[in-house]
């Protein structure tokens, strides 16, 4: 993987970790808060979908209309089910398993599937980010209580479905040659459509949520779409298989912010399982 590649993916490993920290603050705000998030971003990226229309021209809407489709409701699950997972869980528990589960099982995917085949330092390289996630998830030891529990089963559901969704979209920028910057901008819109006859029955609850984490919800609906247009460009320029790993680097950066500024514990094991992570992506970088 280039060093340009690397870059995009260690700036979205950052936006990334930042927009999971303000979810988590959003606690059980729910489908609101994703409803939310997803028509913020839809305004707050209007300017550069259009700019990208201008520049490019329109896709073929065939294409567009398919890969946002199956993109939108595959992501659509993932952040309910992520939403979910954080009002019953620690985020030190949820996101390492979801970030852990999702690469695991895209790798796979991209092998079997694309036929992609990494060398044998990029393989290392995830083996290795993944090793580290499982550290620092489970930092604690096995949870045994019903609220760790939980959060471990939506964790690896929430995984589940980043496997889908990273697979599906790097087809969607590759094999469909959509721009990544208009292909999530789309997304996004489309999920909020899929969320409005649910918002408009809630108006008075969506009003609320918007009154006490209107922070949260701008910055997720900032972060969220940075990080991943950032990924969607590293997948143009790099095997799905390399790149989907190399994003857990956000694990190192949530760990901390879940230690320092939700007071979570086992900071050391946390660090532990950075080092690995780290040293899966240096792997991965020169792959």
């Amino acid at each position: 993987m280039g060093l340009f590649a690397v870059l995009l993916v260690v700036a979205a490993a950052f936006a990334h970790a930042g927009w999971n920290f303000f979810a988590k603050r959003a606690g059980s705000a729910g489908a609101g808060f994703v409803w939310l998030t997803a028509a913020c971003s839809t305004v707050l990226y209007l300017p550069v979908a259009a700019g990208v229309l201008i520049w490019s021209g329109a896709p073929p809407w065939g294409n567009l209309v398919l890969g946002v489709l199956v993109s939108a409701v595959v992501h659509l699950a993932y952040f309910l089910l992520l939403q979910r997972g954080y009002a019953v869980g620690d985020m030190s528990v949820v996101y390492p398993l979801a970030r852990g589960t999702g690469p695991m099982l895209a790798m796979v995917i991209a092998i079997l599937v694309l036929g992609e085949r990494p060398g044998w330092l990029g393989a290392a390289g995830g083996l290795l980010v993944i090793a580290g996630v499982v550290v620092i998830g489970l930092s604690d030891g096995l949870p045994r209580s019903g609220a760790s529990l939980a959060g471990v089963g939506f964790g690896v559901l929430t995984g589940s479905l980043i496997a889908v969704y990273t697979v599906w979209d790097a087809y969607a920028v590759t094999g469909l040659a959509l721009s990544p910057l208009l292909y999530d901008w789309a997304n996004n819109f489309a999920r909020s459509i899929l969320l409005s006859p649910y918002a408009a029955r809630r108006r008075s609850q969506v009003a609320e949520i918007w009154r006490e984490h209107r922070a949260s919800v701008l910055a997720v609906a900032l972060l969220s779409p940075l990080a991943y247009i950032l990924v969607l460009f590293a997948m143009q320029l790099a095997p799905v298989s390399l790149v989907a790993p190399a994003r857990e680097l956000s694990i190192v950066i949530a760990g901390l912010l879940a230690w320092r500024l939700l007071g979570e514990a086992q900071p050391g094991r946390r660090m532990a399982g950075a080092v690995v992570v780290l040293t899966g992506v240096v792997l991965l970088g020169i792959a």
